[in-house]
């Protein structure tokens, strides 16, 4: 074999050892403890934080890791769950929401935790972010917090009028006269609305009924505030929306006090290591992920439903 091809086919056996020792990582150690390794009674922070959305952290080196992914977090309250040392939980949150189904599937985890489990809510708690709050034992809210939105939307872009004008001719053959409701392609028709207007109906009764039950208010109390609009902090408190007024810390301090902690508790923050991969690549994940028109415009044409709070 020639000094050249020898050389490249050692590289390669590099690269995908490398690779595989990469992924492996990330297979075999998806969480880890952050910080020194203590002992004593703890209480486990578990953040929420950007979009709500399903599944796991993309591992490819050109995905963005930016977002709340709900198998990532349900996992991280299992751990919490699992570990005994752990008396209670603050789940800070930070985010506008995101997925109806991730949403739930972080919900149905917290409603499966026998410990007292404290919310904490930064900047931003809103739709889903409320969603996955209304379970808890306490909800705590800084006063200029956003919070609310309780509502569900769904968004179809209609590139009908783009694509004729720059020459572009969509042809579709189909099986059914639905089966491309919500393409971006083309204007929906009035039936195909009011079949997307049920479905959304249908979200939006289960979410009415998810903060009636955790906030123990009556149904027809959450409909009259829930239009989707958001609340700060004080005016969620002032709705019941909200237990109390405070940040982090104090949130802690409630937690710890649930949780029969007598003095300062130990904290525990989970969190997944990034590969090689991903740290080596990861400006070059954000710059792409800007300019992935895909995502922006939705132009794979599957309208999905979203606890979300659209951000002005």
């Amino acid at each position: 074999m020639k000094k050249g091809r020898r050389l490249w086919l050692i590289l390669g056996i590099i690269i995908v050892l490398v690779f595989g020792t990469c992924v492996g990582i990330t297979a075999l150690v998806p969480l880890a403890l952050s910080g020194k390794i203590e002992s004593g009674e703890a209480v486990a922070i578990v953040r929420v934080e950007g979009v709500i959305l399903s599944g796991s952290p993309p591992v490819s080196p050109f995905s963005s890791t930016g977002g709340a992914y709900s198998d990532q977090i349900v996992e991280y309250l299992k751990r919490a769950q699992e570990d005994a040392s752990v008396k209670a939980i603050v789940l800070r949150i930070n985010s506008p929401g995101g997925s109806v189904v991730a949403s739930d599937e972080i919900y149905q985890q917290i409603l499966k935790m026998d410990k007292p489990i404290v919310v904490s809510m930064g900047e931003l708690a809103a739709s889903g972010g409320y969603y996955i709050s209304a379970p808890a034992d306490i909800i705590m809210a800084n006063p200029a917090t956003l919070t609310g939105s309780i509502g569900v939307i769904t968004q179809v872009p209609n590139l009908e009028e783009l694509m004729q004008k720059i020459g572009v001719e969509v042809v579709v053959i189909k099986s059914g006269i639905h089966k491309d409701e919500g393409s971006p392609f083309r204007e929906m028709t009035e039936e195909e609305k009011a079949i997307w207007q049920a479905i959304i109906d249908e979200a939006y009764d289960q979410f009415v009924s998810i903060v009636a039950r955790g906030r123990d208010l009556p149904e027809e109390k959450v409909r009259e505030i829930a239009d989707g609009r958001v609340y700060t902090g004080q005016q969620a408190l002032e709705l019941g929306l909200v237990d109390e007024l405070g940040n982090l810390p104090e949130a802690i301090e409630r937690a710890a006090e649930l949780g029969g902690i007598k003095g300062r508790p130990r904290l525990v923050e989970y969190h997944r290591p990034l590969t090689l991969f991903e740290s080596f690549f990861g400006s070059w994940a954000g710059s792409l992920q800007s300019c992935d028109l895909t995502r922006l415009f939705d132009l794979e044409g599957r309208p999905s439903l979203q606890y979300l709070y659209l951000e002005p």
